[in-house]
């Protein structure tokens, strides 16, 4: 990954997932965006931004682009990723929510075999507090520190953020993966990545019910993460027959655990794999504080 302040950054697409604030917000806190891409605008000024109809076009100009920023109609996100992809651009994040399914796994398939890293769809981005921010993540919210946050929600990350930063306890980077049915990058990818980084000391991480990508990342945890990981899982409340639109199954299965996707699951996964899970978002510091005490001590 390249997530610095020289990193360049284009957003393909200005349309209702991303506003002026979310722009100015981006450039007043260092983020290298270079250019826009909106086909049938190219030559024109928009946000400040020089805009470009193709992004091969961008990448002639301003030479290798690091990350690009979709926020076009879910029915166009395949088609710029695509050209994000054939333009060598290996880490983008989409913004845009409700992709077809059918498109984000023809995506899949695509970042893949060219090794690219995608975030979303429906995600607010990536935060590394205090020298780049990539989507429309609050950054007052944040500063920097050694914990790592990464969720399936968009709200509730920043709220994660927010009660950590109240608690002067800083971060590391922040990302959610998307709510849409089918993401890009997973759990058990962005473990790895947090695991491995040396700013980070512990992780949070931020579940909500539909799907099993808690479990395995409870799973994973137990096989393969050394550093601490502190859960939230929300909506607990939520009433077992029904699944969120955003995170529910696809497909029922024959034979499936009829807890499958609860947030009961996701709750007996995590407490298997002895990971602390916070009832509520503003005791997720004191957890944090907890097993970093227990790693200074050892």
């Amino acid at each position: 990954m390249n997530l610095t302040s020289d990193s360049k950054v284009i957003i393909q697409g200005f349309s209702e997932f991303i506003s002026e604030t979310n722009i100015v917000q981006m450039q007043a806190y260092g983020t290298n965006l270079v250019a826009g891409v909106n086909p049938g605008f190219g030559g024109q000024k928009q946000y400040n931004l020089p805009v470009f109809d193709l992004v091969e076009e961008v990448v002639a100009q301003f030479g290798t682009i690091d990350t690009t920023i979709i926020c076009v109609h879910p029915y166009q996100v395949l088609d710029a990723a695509l050209e994000a992809i054939a333009s060598n651009i290996r880490q983008i994040i989409i913004i845009s929510a409700g992709m077809p399914p059918l498109d984000m796994v023809q995506l899949l398939r695509k970042a893949e075999a060219c090794e690219t890293l995608i975030v979303g769809p429906n995600s607010p981005g990536i935060i590394v507090p205090g020298k780049i921010l990539l989507g429309t993540q609050p950054s007052e919210f944040y500063t920097p520190g050694p914990v790592g946050i990464v969720s399936r929600s968009s709200t509730l990350t920043y709220e994660v953020a927010r009660e950590l930063t109240k608690a002067g306890l800083g971060q590391s980077i922040s990302v959610s993966i998307g709510s849409d049915a089918i993401v890009g990058s997973s759990f058990l990818q962005w473990l790895q990545i947090l695991d491995e980084d040396e700013n980070t000391e512990a992780i949070v991480l931020v579940g909500q019910p539909g799907g099993g990508s808690e479990e395995a990342a409870a799973r994973y945890i137990t096989e393969a993460i050394d550093k601490p990981v502190i859960a939230y899982i929300a909506g607990r409340q939520v009433p077992p027959v029904k699944n969120w639109q955003q995170t529910g199954t696809l497909a029922a299965v024959i034979g499936r655990d009829p807890n499958f996707g609860t947030a009961q699951s996701k709750l007996t996964a995590l407490k298997e794999a002895e990971v602390p899970v916070a009832d509520r978002p503003s005791l997720i510091p004191e957890l944090v504080r907890n097993e970093l005490k227990v790693l200074a001590v050892g």
